[in-house]
């Protein structure tokens, strides 16, 4: 008997729920209405990722390139990578954060795996607890899909950045649920500065803090 996709995706959340995740027992907070509307908001962007570089296409088929040969170890399908970067630059770009600081994020948070599940019961590779969902997004929304997760981590970080003013260290620690703790914060900057740093592309966009 043929197996659905959707039977098969269950079939994956199971059998990855017991790997490692760092994604810390993050806090539900209380949102203004009018923070909720601009979450909700920035959640339903139904757009089709696509790689946004101001400088124009060599750029982007550059840092495409470059990115894609640092991540093979960790995804080895091309066409997975691919999409999985696409949709980081876009989600990131369209949010103001570095696409590379992202994917440090997400290193230090699954490891590159579309599955993982925390002891606090954070999903997918950025790590989103569910309870985001109920708070700005639908009940359809699956963590576990690349787009809707890295839509909701990056849309958060965002979140906690305007909270913090700018302040990077402190929104990780909002992010990881470990708000005054250097360990998280150390470990993604590590990540993101030794593994994903390209000169090329952070000349060229905005900076963690900044409005883009």
């Amino acid at each position: 008997m043929r197996t659905g996709a959707p039977a098969l995706a269950l079939a994956l959340s199971l059998l990855c729920a017991a790997l490692p995740a760092l994604a810390g027992n993050q806090d539900e907070e209380r949102l203004s209405d009018s923070v909720r509307a601009s979450l909700q908001a920035a959640i339903a962007d139904r757009a089709v990722p696509v790689l946004l570089f101001r400088s124009g296409a060599d750029n982007a088929h550059k840092w495409l390139s470059e990115m894609s040969r640092r991540l093979e170890g960790r995804i080895p399908d091309r066409k997975q990578r691919t999409e999985l970067l696409k949709t980081v630059q876009y989600e990131a770009v369209r949010n103001g954060l570095d696409p590379q600081l992202v994917l440090g994020v997400m290193q230090v948070e699954s490891g590159f795996k579309k599955y993982a599940v925390s002891s606090a019961g954070a999903r997918g590779y950025l790590q989103v607890m569910p309870f985001w969902i109920r708070i700005i997004g639908e009940p359809q929304h699956n963590l576990f899909a690349l787009r809707t997760n890295l839509r909701y981590g990056c849309v958060i970080l965002r979140h906690y950045l305007d909270i913090e003013r700018g302040d990077l260290y402190r929104a990780l620690g909002r992010y990881n649920g470990s708000l005054g703790k250097p360990d998280y914060p150390n470990l993604v900057v590590r990540a993101w500065q030794r593994d994903w740093n390209f000169t090329t592309y952070t000349a060229d966009n905005t900076r963690p803090g900044d409005r883009g």
